[in-house]
Order: C-alpha cells, then structure tokens, then sequence
C-alpha cells in the first residue's frame, strides 16, 4: 500500500490584499496537492512564518513594505535553501529577474497571471520538492536501518540541523524528524560528536550571528537574533556574550 502524499505547504507573500486573495484562489484552484499553510503582507511575516513551521515553497511579490520580496528570497537562499520561490510580480524589469536568479527562484510569473502558467510553475516545483523529499527519505530509511551505525544517523542530524538553525528547534521536534527518542538521538549525538545536539544548534547559531554582525553592520541585534532562530533578542545577547565574551554590539572580527 502506497503512503498518502502530503500536499505541498505554500507560503503567499503579498501586500495588496484583493491581489493576494485571488492568488490564493488560483493556487487552491489547482488541486488538492497545494495547500495554502500562511498569508502574508509582507516578506517579514512570511519569514517568521517559515522559522517556527515547516513550509515547502514561497509564493512572493517582489514589491512589499517592511521586507520586499528581494530580500524575503535572498533569507530564504542562505537560511531555508530547500524551499522553493516563485516570485509573482507586476514588473518586468531585468534587474530584479538578474537577482531572483542569484537566488534560486524557481519562476518568475507577471502579474496578471494566467491560470495555465500559475499551474506549470506550480508542477515545476512540485517535482523539485518530491524529488528532494525523495533523497531525504531514501537518506534516512538507510540511517534507520542501520542501527549497528549510528554515526550515520548522527550525521544526518547535524545536516538537519546546518539546513534548518533558523527556525525555532527544539529536541523534541528534531528526534520527531527522524524517529526516533529525544534521549536515544543525544546519547549517540554526544557519543560521536561530543556535544549535545542543543549545544551544536548553538554553536551554528552563533557563527552565523557573527558572520551577520560582521558583514551586515546596517542589521539591528535584534534583527540578527531573528534570523538564527532567536525570537527573543536579549535571549540572544545574554547567549551571545556567554559564548563569544562580548555583546553582539560590541562584535568585531
């Protein structure tokens, strides 16, 4: 018996709310192997969406207050690289398609746009997504099943954990991720590493703020904890100086 095939989760981002309730409509129009998982008017609130749950493919205009879509997709690139983009805009101009392909974005659609292209960029990255869940899978049915190598397992816990820092992690939702006890996957994570598996989520965490601070000084401190998976900054900060001695403010390479 064939498992049932969980519907791709897609993420609108989009300002004008006429606009993106009828791209809702021609997305859900399309069948039932898209699901409509969050709305947003902007790039931010669709990246904090992104950081505490688990979407697929982003759907985003490029011209949005707050964060535009630029920037939504170039978050998306460095932190969520397994997330699919599409970009649906009303303009057509070469130097926003030159950056969405710096970005890996799977379509780039014109507003207004049609029902049969809205659908062939739809199946396109649908394809890339099965095709990549289908690695994953593949991945960790080896890991599973070879219990006698549990180094094995291990590593595919920390590329687990370098694909998806940003978001708001917790043990428990990473031992759901592979199956297995939250207590089984840190005694044979500390076992083969040295560390806990929070600990390592840390220390990814923490290089990427540093590399942030460093590189992108325009960033608040607050804006830098949000996009390696702290919701709260002065979490972060007191974190930060534990690790590194000094204040994230205070930073300098």
């Amino acid at each position: 018996m064939m498992d049932a095939k969980l519907p791709i989760r897609i993420v609108v981002a989009e300002d004008e709310e006429l606009i993106r309730n009828n791209l809702v409509k021609k997305i859900e129009a399309t069948g039932p192997d898209f699901a409509i998982v969050c709305t947003a008017q902007d790039g931010r609130g669709a990246l904090e969406f992104v950081r505490k749950e688990p979407v697929d493919l982003v759907v985003t205009d490029i011209r949005m207050p707050v964060m535009d879509g630029l920037a939504l997709i170039k978050s998306l690139h460095l932190h969520f690289p397994r997330i699919r983009k599409i970009i649906a805009t009303g303009y057509a101009d070469f130097e926003y398609a030159r950056q969405a392909l710096r970005y890996d974005v799977s379509e780039y659609l014109l507003k207004p746009i049609k029902p049969a292209e809205l659908k062939k960029a739809l199946a396109h990255a649908q394809t890339s997504i099965e095709n990549e869940q289908r690695r994953t899978g593949k991945n960790l049915e080896g890991a599973a099943g070879r219990a006698d190598k549990p180094e094995a397992i291990v590593e595919l816990v920390r590329h687990y954990l370098r694909e998806n820092f940003a978001r708001d992690l917790s043990l428990e939702e990473i031992s759901r991720s592979f199956n297995f006890a939250p207590s089984y996957l840190s005694k044979i994570f500390l076992k083969h590493t040295g560390e806990l598996p929070s600990k390592y989520l840390i220390s990814l965490r923490i290089q990427e703020a540093k590399y942030l601070l460093s590189r992108h000084p325009e960033l608040t401190v607050k804006e830098v904890a949000e996009r390696v998976g702290y919701p709260d900054p002065f979490y972060f900060s007191r974190l930060f100086k534990q690790v590194t001695g000094v204040a994230p403010k205070e930073f300098h390479l």
